[in-house]
């Protein structure tokens, strides 16, 4: 499916079959969505910002996927971005929405401080900074992003499961944890949050 969009800048014709978007997919592949980041990976079908789904219509998509984008964004365009989401969504579709849990943070950092120095929590908090594009601008919890993504128009919010989803075979930030991939004994440190329109 997602084969079918071309690797540019340019307009892509959506069709009925482009239900999925994986928003800020980054070097990330999962097979059967149309994948969307502003940087130039090879398996990128359509190369913009996430914040202007100008190539797709009105009411089109089925499922929004997000993780750990979100945040990238300033805390004055959040609800704008969130609901040029919201639009291209058709009606009972749904955002899927992973972001760094603020609360999980402080909860690490009141316990160990900053122990792992660069790693751990001062990415989550400041982003990889490996480029300019990979800042975080925003932090979240549940009722700050509830109320966010209420405010741009979405009926319902739920929390969601990484391993009950289709892409749960893809290690992504998701399913990031604190000892680092200690997924049985450590916290997730990702707010993981669906939000249906």
């Amino acid at each position: 499916m997602a084969d079918s969009f071309p690797r540019s800048e340019s307009s892509v014709d959506v069709t009925p079959n482009m239900l999925r978007l994986h928003l800020g997919c980054g070097q990330k592949f999962i097979p059967g969505f149309c994948h969307v980041d502003i940087q130039p990976y090879p398996h990128i079908d359509q190369l913009c910002s996430v914040d202007t789904l100008s190539f797709v219509p009105d009411n089109t998509v089925e499922l929004i996927y997000a993780c750990h984008v979100l945040e990238h964004f300033g805390r004055f365009q959040i609800v704008d971005v969130l609901q040029e989401w919201c639009r291209v969504l058709q009606a009972g579709g749904i955002l899927r929405l992973s972001v760094p849990d603020f609360v999980a943070c402080a909860a690490i950092y009141y316990e160990q401080g900053l122990k792992d120095g660069l790693s751990g929590l001062v990415g989550l908090v400041s982003g990889g900074q490996r480029d300019d594009t990979d800042f975080h601008h925003m932090i979240f919890d549940a009722p700050l992003l509830s109320g966010l993504l209420l405010q741009a128009g979405f009926s319902e919010v739920r929390r969601w499961d990484w391993r009950n989803t289709e892409h749960s075979e893809v290690d992504d930030y998701s399913q990031a944890h604190l000892p680092h991939m200690d997924k049985e004994n450590g916290r997730l440190m990702s707010l993981n949050l669906e939000a249906v329109k």
